[in-house]
């Protein structure tokens, strides 16, 4: 597969950093604590699909769920940088799809193991268009996203309901690692998640369709 960016020359996707539990309705609906930091966890780049592209199941798993989420690609390297600051490592921006293989992740869990797997399987990143990213006319703070599957709506909600904001996840990230231009992060979900099963369509969006994704689920 190709890691190019599409709409980004010369730009290819590097590590997908992804926020966990950071809206306070979804943390509830997952019997979880509202947290203090970020909830970090990785998804490999090979995890990744486009638009028109299939989800696949995989054996390992009877309970895959969908999560919308707002998607930010970072467009310079950063490190240590301070909130205030933070937006101007933006390049664009869109939907994603977190798909989690549930019961693999409730049963990590039980065991205090860590749950990678649940989330990393191969098809498990779908990503809308990335649209670029302009502070004069996009408010990351204040967006509708919203996901139907085969038409009826699973989950939507505005980003204003975020517990970390974009500029909050991005300074705590380069305070860990590195940032480099490629680098997505997937910024939590709103609450709604549920299973989806081959045969069934999902489509998610950002701010009425400013970014778009309709994919597959096949067994």
């Amino acid at each position: 597969m190709s890691f190019d960016i599409p709409g980004f020359h010369g730009m290819q996707y590097g590590t997908l950093y992804c926020i966990g539990r950071n809206y306070a309705k979804h943390a509830a609906e997952m019997n979880s604590d509202i947290p203090e930091t970020p909830v970090v966890f990785l998804k490999p780049r090979s995890s990744i699909i486009h638009e028109g592209e299939t989800v696949r199941i995989p054996k390992q798993s009877g309970e895959v769920h969908h999560e919308v989420e707002l998607v930010l690609l970072i467009g310079k390297q950063v490190s240590n940088i301070h909130k205030d600051d933070a937006l101007s490592a933006i390049a664009g921006f869109g939907v994603g799809l977190d798909i989690t293989a549930r019961d693999v992740q409730s049963e990590a869990k039980k065991k205090g193991l860590p749950w990678s797997l649940a989330k990393g399987f191969n098809t498990f990143a779908p990503l809308g268009n990335l649209v670029p990213y302009d502070t004069a006319k996009h408010n990351l703070g204040n967006m509708e996203i919203r996901v139907e599957v085969n038409g009826d709506v699973r989950q939507s909600g505005r980003t204003s309901d975020m517990i970390f904001r974009a500029e909050e996840l991005i300074s705590y990230l380069s305070g860990c690692f590195t940032l480099y231009p490629g680098d997505l992060i997937f910024t939590g979900t709103p609450e709604g998640v549920s299973p989806v099963i081959g045969g069934d369509t999902v489509s998610a969006e950002i701010e009425n369709g400013l970014s778009t994704l309709t994919v597959h689920v096949s067994d």
